[in-house]
């Protein structure tokens, strides 16, 4: 389902997006400085200002993947493999996904244009390929098939699934008779992002 996303004056958006950027590079970012909560003091009022209360961090990162909506957002949301991180242009504050006993990575596959980016922004992150049926198998390091299905990409050109923590594998997945296979891992300093996967 669609939510309203709040609407920003345009220097807090421009300031806002340039924040949220689907361009980090293909490195770990330094540990982010401390979040700047709502005046609640709870990061209840980011929540609600982008319709989120009462939503898990899992449920949050599933909704804003899934959001139909043109790319960019009216919203930061950066998910890290311990956390999302959400703004609203004014305020910032992170939901936890410790509860989750997985990670989440979102992948991109692409045949002629990607991105950098390390942590995927919920908000701004544009694949090349959206709506795009796909076939994904995804196996853990001792050959162990962990996903194995028939999916559509999302309006957003990624497609998303929580794996166990602190393993490594490969990610490979056919399209349009097209197909391109990539390493990934899910340790607590891996990425969420994954864009280097061309299908040819």
């Amino acid at each position: 389902m669609q939510h309203t996303h709040l609407a920003l004056p345009a220097a807090a958006l421009a300031a806002l997006l340039a924040l949220a950027g689907c361009t980090t590079p293909a490195t770990p970012p330094a540990a982010p400085a401390a979040s700047t909560q709502a005046s609640d003091g709870t990061g209840n009022g980011v929540l609600a200002s982008l319709g989120l209360t009462g939503l898990s961090g899992p449920q949050i990162v599933e909704k804003l993947d899934h959001d139909p909506a043109t790319r960019p957002l009216r919203m930061k949301a950066s998910v890290r493999p311990d956390r999302v991180i959400l703004g609203d242009g004014t305020a910032e504050t992170s939901v936890p996904l410790a509860g989750a006993q997985e990670f989440y990575l979102s992948i991109a596959p692409f045949v002629n244009q990607t991105h950098d980016c390390y942590f995927h922004s919920l908000a701004t992150c544009q694949g090349e390929l959206p709506r795009a049926a796909v076939h994904v198998t995804i196996t853990d390091s001792h050959g162990a098939a962990l996903v194995d299905t028939d999916a559509t990409t999302y309006a957003n050109g990624f497609v998303g699934f929580w794996l166990p923590r602190d393993i490594s594998g490969t990610v490979t997945i056919t399209t349009d008779g097209k197909t391109g296979s990539v390493p990934f891992a899910t340790g607590p300093q891996d990425a969420t992002c994954l864009t280097t996967l061309r299908v040819a």
